[in-house]
């Protein structure tokens, strides 16, 4: 054989020995797959009750999962999960933020605060002469007579207890009459009328130097009709309040 053809024989062989070597050799393995992203966080808040007044409590709750950094509007940074107790005094909603490698959650709860309603106003102020003029009943009289009738008598009890229990209070009686008669003779039994009811209210207990007395007589009539339904209102002794 020559030298030309046996090089290319060695040649032909050798390349037949390296196909038959690379026919055998193993393919390389696939890459491996990426990791899965981290989970996104998960969030919730809630505020109980969701509606108090003003001064009250209320307790804030929430609950997150996947989070690093955890923070509520006007509390700061707080823990994934947890509680507290808040007493704002104007409606709030609260906003929490939970943040992590997946991303960031957000949630929210609203507490509604009412204001308490205004006290009552005060009640008004009843004045000594608004309770004396509320109180006090006058003393009526027989024509010509200067006696407590019997049928009085209840007002003049109910004036001597009023007047014990407001001993402040200072006043005076005046003495009337209805038209029949003189001026004169009017005026004499009007002050007896004022002596009589005074006296009544001395003897109940209230104090005499509390007491004045005036006769008026016919001169100064309640009602001014000539008939007897007229003339028993003009028949009295009559309490007026001193300032």
């Amino acid at each position: 054989m020559k030298k030309s053809s046996k090089g290319l024989f060695l040649v032909f062989a050798l390349g037949a020995l390296l196909a038959l070597g690379a026919c055998h050799k193993k393919a390389a393995p696939p890459p491996p797959p990426p990791p899965p992203p981290p989970a996104a966080p998960t969030a919730s808040i809630s505020v109980d009750p969701s509606s108090i007044q003003a001064g009250q409590s209320a307790t804030l709750s929430w609950q997150t999962t996947n989070a690093t950094d955890v923070s509520i509007d006007g509390i700061g940074a707080v823990q994934p999960n947890g509680s507290q107790s808040v007493s704002p005094t104007d409606s709030t909603t609260y906003h929490l933020v939970a943040k992590g490698a997946g991303g960031t959650q957000e949630a929210t709860a609203r507490l509604t605060v009412t204001q308490p309603p205004p006290p009552p106003p005060p009640p008004p102020t009843v004045s000594d002469q608004d309770l004396f003029n509320q109180n006090i009943k006058d003393i009526y009289f027989d024509y010509d007579k200067s006696d407590i009738r019997a049928d009085q008598e209840s007002s003049m009890q109910a004036d001597v207890q009023f007047l014990n229990q407001h001993s402040n209070i200072n006043f005076t009686v005046e003495g009337h009459c209805d038209e029949r008669g003189s001026t004169e003779y009017n005026i004499a039994l009007g002050d007896k009328r004022a002596t009589t009811v005074k006296n009544a209210l001395v003897a109940g207990g209230v104090s005499a130097s509390r007491i004045k007395t005036i006769s008026y007589g016919k001169e100064k009539p309640f009602c001014t009709e000539s008939n007897e339904a007229c003339w028993q209102q003009n028949r009295r002794g009559h309490f007026v309040y001193n300032q």
